[in-house]
């Protein structure tokens, strides 16, 4: 760059740059950098006052009159609207924000509702029938706009469902009969069951809320609008509305039943479920899966002795059984060690 600024006063800039094979578009940026670097910053210059703008005093008696009680909480549009109905005018809607800015009060004005924090909800299950899940879906009626509600009470621990039904509206009494019935033919005893859902509805209402405490059951629910915390039900869900069999509508609210009774006579009887070591849910739920996982190990290692090679020496293990089951399990530590064997989602 030196070079062409020499050169550039004797022959010109362009002959300059072809001779030194440099753009000029280069040397004129490198000169303006170097013009910026070295001009001196210039203080921002004073704004003066606007003629037309309020003085001190018609400042401070509008700043008095938005922070009032009587408008502490509203918008200064609101507080312009309200002065002009009554006959009065102290500012702009602008002019007032102004003033809310330079009193740094430019900010959100009315009281706001603060939500209560909710605990994320962690329960684990060992063994079947100490978490339940429940939840309601809808099943598509004959017709637009029409549906039947399915409600659905499920073990986590063993995915089997023990409670279902099919009725034509979401009610908290059909669920409050649901619930009794389910735990009277499970033989829950008194506080020995957690019951986990949504925030629902039926789920938070008082009859429900009444029958859990009479049932001496504990009751959980889901944070507001995280529906990761009701995993099981989701994903039994899932399951069902994916089967090739179900249908885009249901005829009627017999077909709905009908459909039902197959599929969960299916998913508890004969569906093997990954999240427990594909057993069904019966089988873990009714305590048949530990003498089925050893007639499983019996079938690997009969397989094993008779074609070792096939396994390259090391004999084959069926999938281990499920130790817990976990809604949000917490986060591990050293002090509070957690089982590891959690059954996963299918």
């Amino acid at each position: 760059m030196d070079a062409v600024n020499i050169l550039a006063p004797e022959v010109g800039m362009a002959l300059a740059c072809a001779a030194m094979r440099i753009p000029r578009a280069s040397v004129y940026r490198e000169d303006a950098r170097q013009r910026h670097l070295l001009a001196s910053p210039q203080p921002p210059a004073l704004r003066p006052a606007p003629p037309l703008a309020l003085d001190a005093a018609e400042r401070g008696a509008l700043l008095d009159v938005l922070n009032s009680e009587r408008f502490a909480n509203c918008a200064p549009a609101t507080v312009y609207a309200t002065l002009l109905d009554e006959g009065g005018y102290l500012g702009s809607v602008r002019t007032m924000y102004r003033v809310l800015t330079e009193a740094s009060q430019s900010k959100e004005r009315r009281a706001q509702r603060t939500h209560p924090a909710y605990a994320k909800p962690e329960l684990l299950a060992t063994d079947p029938n100490q978490v339940w899940s429940w939840d309601i879906t809808k099943l598509k009626g004959p017709s637009k706009w029409t549906c039947f509600h399915l409600y659905v009470i499920l073990d986590i621990f063993s995915r089997y469902v023990v409670g279902w039904m099919v009725a034509p509206q979401e009610s908290a009494e059909l669920a409050e009969k649901l619930i009794a019935d389910t735990v009277a033919k499970q033989a829950i005893a008194p506080g020995t069951l957690t019951l986990h859902a949504d925030r629902g509805s039926s789920m938070r209402s008082k009859p429900v809320a009444a029958l859990l405490v009479d049932l001496e059951v504990a009751k959980s629910h889901s944070r507001p609008y995280v529906s990761d915390d009701n995993p099981f039900s989701e994903a039994q869900f899932k399951t069902l509305k994916y089967r090739p069999e179900f249908p885009a509508r249901f005829g009627s609210i017999e077909d709905a039943r009908a459909h039902c009774q197959a599929f969960f006579a299916w998913y508890n009887g004969e569906h093997r479920h990954s999240g427990i070591g594909f057993m069904t849910p019966e089988a873990v739920h009714y305590g048949q899966a530990a003498a089925l996982l050893r007639q499983r190990e019996e079938t690997l290692n009969a397989a094993f002795l008779a074609n070792p090679k096939r396994f390259k020496g090391n004999a084959p293990k069926p999938p281990k059984l499920p130790t817990a089951a976990w809604i949000n399990p917490p986060k591990k530590d050293d002090t509070h060690p957690i089982p590891t064997e959690s059954s996963t989602l299918n």
